[in-house]
């Protein structure tokens, strides 16, 4: 198995913080703080990512302003966070799908654990990237 492809940053900024790069660490903030809710609250971390307001606020900006980023290494992080979103929310269907029956409980505990542990990775990983300005790893085609 060969290692992802990581694009490295190729702008010369002496730490000025651009527009596309303050929008990644907004979203980066807003999708924490939906994390941290789910720490700090009786809510699960991935409950309150994927149905938290600050995720949902910064899956739309994602949206909004992925244009600008097309071809940049930021473009790494757009992804990277639309990623983490959708496939915490389709671990979340999976986990509601397995509490339907009694004996799927027990898994659908573990599965919307370890979404949450994941979630925290992908989000810390994901900023400390950006601070250092590294893209994010790109599957290989």
């Amino acid at each position: 198995m060969t290692e992802p492809e990581v694009i490295p940053a190729q702008d010369d900024a002496d730490g000025e913080l651009d527009g596309p790069r303050a929008w990644c660490h907004i979203m980066y903030g807003l999708h924490a703080l939906s994390a941290i809710s789910g720490v700090l609250t009786s809510a699960t971390v991935v409950g309150a990512f994927v149905f938290g307001w600050p995720s949902i606020i910064a899956v739309i900006i994602n949206y909004l302003t992925r244009d600008q980023v097309g071809g940049t290494w930021l473009a790494t992080h757009w992804r990277w966070q639309l990623r983490s979103f959708w496939f915490a929310a389709l671990w979340l269907l999976v986990a509601g799908l397995l509490a339907i029956t009694l004996i799927g409980i027990p898994a659908a505990i573990m599965v919307i654990v370890g979404t949450g542990l994941w979630v925290l990775y992908r989000v810390i990983r994901g900023w400390l990237a950006l601070k250092d300005r590294r893209g994010m790893p790109v599957p290989a085609a």
